[in-house]
C-alpha cells in the first residue's frame, strides 16, 4: 500500500485530511458528490501521520451523518483483495473506527458491516472491539462460531485463542461466549496464568557493579528490559538505534542503583571516550545526578561520529532540568551553526527556560519551520514552548503551523499557543476549532471562543452539548460556557 498524498491545505480534501474544523464547514457547503468523494478518500486512505495518537473517527463519522453518506465505498475498501495482502491495522483501522462511531449514532448498516467484517475480514479483532461497546448481546453471540473457527482445534489453536482473548481491547464478547463455548471458558481461565508466567520470566542481568553494568551496556544481545528510560526521535526510527537506546537506558537505570560518588571518574571516562553503549549509559546517569562536568561531555558526544551517541546525547539533554544546564543551553542555543546541540538546547529552553529565553525559542521555531516545513518532529517542543513563554512574536509562525500541518496533535499545540499570544484567537481560529477532529482542540475552543452575538458559535456549542458521541471533557467545557450565558 502506498502512503496517501496530502492535498494542499486550502482544498476540501486537504482540510478533511488534516481534520481541521474548516474541512467540515467546507464539505457541508460543497457539492454533495465532491464532499462524499473527499470523505471516502480520507476514511479509506488514512491520512494521519501517526494513526495511534491522532483522532479522526468521530470527525469523519459526524460528517457521514451530516451528509447521510452511504457505506458502499467503505464496504468495497474493507473487502478489497488488499485485505489479504496488507494486514496492517493502519489499512482498515480508521474505516472500522468510523463504522463503530456510526453504529453508536444508530446506523444499523454500519453495525451489519462490522459484523460481516468481524466474521470474514483479516482485521477482525478490531471490528470485534468496535462491536463490543455498541452491539447487542444477541448480535455478538451470532459471531461466536465464525470467530472461533479461526482457531483450529489442538494445542496451537488453543494457544492462539488464549492470545486473542488476552490481547482483546474489549473483553465483553469473550465473556459472553464463555458461557456457551467450553473452549473460550478454558482459554479465559488459562490467560491469567500465561500472563503470570511471562511476568515471572526474568531477563539476564549484569553483575552488581558499575564496571559490569557498563560492560553489559555494550553486549551484543538486545535485552528484554523495557525502554522505560528511553524514547527519542531520530534514534528510535532505526532498528540498531532502538537497540542501543533500550540497552543504554536500561543500563543507566541500573547505574542509578549501583554507582556511587567513588565511581564518578570511571563514569566520566566512559562518557567521554567509552564504547557507544557504555558512553550513552554513563551520559544518562551523569545527567540524572547533575554532574558538574556533564556540559563538556555533552559537547563531545554531540560532535561524535556515531549517530547513536549523538542521538542519545541530544535526547538526554532534552530530559535535563536545573539552572546549571540552562546556563549552558542558552549559550548553545545562541549558536548559528545549525548543530544538533543548538537545536536540542533550544528545545530544552522551550520546556524549562524562563521568559528571557523566548527570543531564542522563537528563533529556533522559525529555523525549524524553514528547514523542515510545518510538520517537523522538533516542532512539538518549540510550539509548546512559545505558548508557555507567552512569546507574542511567534503569532505569525504559529498561525502558519496551525493552517498547514498535517498532524492534528501539532495543530492542537499551535492552537494552545495562539490562545495565549494571539489577541484574535477567540473570534478567529477558536471558532473553527469547535469543529476540529481533536477533542482537546474542541475543548480549548469551547473555553476560549467568544459567544456574544455569534449565533453560529452558540448553535455549535448546543449541538456539542447534546451529541452523545462527544467526549466528557468537551461536554463539561461546553456546558460550562452555556450555563455561564
Amino acid at each position: 500500500m502506498f502512503e496517501p498524498a496530502i492535498a494542499p491545505s486550502a482544498s476540501l480534501l486537504g482540510l478533511l485530511q488534516r481534520g481541521r474544523g474548516d474541512g467540515t464547514l467546507h464539505a457541508l457547503a460543497a457539492e454533495r458528490s465532491d464532499a462524499l468523494a473527499a470523505l471516502e478518500e480520507c476514511v479509506t486512505r488514512d491520512p494521519r501521520r501517526d494513526w495511534q495518537v491522532e483522532n479522526r473517527s468521530l470527525y469523519y463519522a459526524r460528517l457521514f451523518m451530516e451528509l447521510e453518506a452511504p457505506l458502499a465505498g467503505l464496504e468495497a475498501h474493507l473487502f478489497d483483495a488488499w485485505d489479504e495482502l496488507d494486514t496492517r491495522d493502519s489499512r482498515t483501522g480508521l474505516t472500522l473506527a468510523v463504522l463503530g462511531r456510526l453504529g453508536g449514532y444508530g446506523r444499523r448498516d454500519a453495525l451489519q458491516l462490522l459484523r460481516r467484517y468481524a466474521a470474514e475480514g483479516c482485521n477482525w479483532a478490531w471490528a470485534l472491539d468496535e462491536l463490543a461497546v455498541r452491539d447487542s448481546d444477541e448480535g455478538l453471540r451470532g459471531l461466536a462460531d465464525a470467530v472461533l473457527a479461526r482457531f483450529p482445534e489442538g494445542p496451537e489453536g488453543d494457544t492462539e485463542l488464549r492470545a486473542a482473548i488476552r490481547d482483546a481491547y474489549e473483553p465483553r464478547p469473550w465473556h459472553l461466549w464463555a458461557g456457551t463455548h467450553p473452549r473460550v471458558a478454558a482459554a479465559t481461565e488459562r490467560a491469567p496464568f500465561d500472563l503470570w508466567q511471562r511476568q515471572m520470566s526474568r531477563p539476564q542481568t549484569p553483575e552488581w557493579s558499575t564496571e559490569a553494568v557498563l560492560a553489559w551496556a555494550d553486549a551484543e544481545a538486545e535485552p528484554s528490559l523495557g525502554a522505560g528510560g528511553g524514547g527519542g526521535g531520530v534514534l528510535a526510527e532505526r532498528p540498531e538505534g532502538r537497540a542501543t537506546l533500550r540497552r543504554a537506558a536500561a543500563a543507566a537505570r541500573l547505574l542509578g542503583a549501583v554507582a556511587g560518588p567513588a565511581d564518578r571518574p570511571a563514569l566520566r571516562l566512559a562518557a567521554g571516550s567509552g564504547l557507544p553503549g557504555a558512553r550513552c549509559a554513563a551520559l544518562r546517569h551523569l545527567s540524572e545526578v547533575d554532574d558538574p562536568e556533564l556540559p563538556g561531555l555533552m559537547e563531545l558526544a554531540a560532535d561524535d561520529l556515531s549517530e547513536a551517541v549523538v542521538d542519545f546525547a541530544v535526547d538526554t539533554l532534552g530530559r535535563m532540568r536545573g539552572e546549571r544546564i540552562l546556563v549552558h543551553a542558552r549559550a548553545w542555543a545562541s549558536r548559528t551553526d545549525g548543530s544538533r546541540l543548538a537545536d536540542a538546547a533550544a528545545r530544552l529552553l522551550a520546556c524549562a527556560g524562563g521568559p528571557e529565553d523566548a527570543p531564542l525559542v522563537v528563533a529556533a521555531l522559525h529555523r525549524e519551520v524553514s528547514r523542515s516545513g510545518p510538520d517537523g518532529e522538533a516542532l512539538f517542543a518549540l510550539v509548546e514552548g512559545v505558548g508557555r513563554l507567552a512569546a507574542g512574536q511567534a503569532v505569525s509562525v504559529l498561525r502558519h503551523i496551525y493552517a498547514e500541518t498535517v498532524c492534528s496533535q501539532l495543530r492542537l499545540g499551535a492552537a494552545r499557543g495562539l490562545a495565549v499570544v494571539d489577541p484574535y484567537f477567540a473570534t478567529g481560529a477558536a471558532v473553527e476549532c469547535l469543529w476540529d477532529c481533536e477533542e482537546a482542540t474542541r475543548e480549548l475552543a469551547a473555553r476560549h471562543v467568544r459567544t456574544s452575538g455569534n449565533v453560529r458559535v452558540l448553535d455549535r456549542l448546543r449541538r456539542l452539548a447534546a451529541d452523545p458521541g462527544e467526549e466528557a471533557e468537551v461536554h463539561a467545557a461546553v456546558r460550562g460556557r452555556l450555563s455561564a450565558g
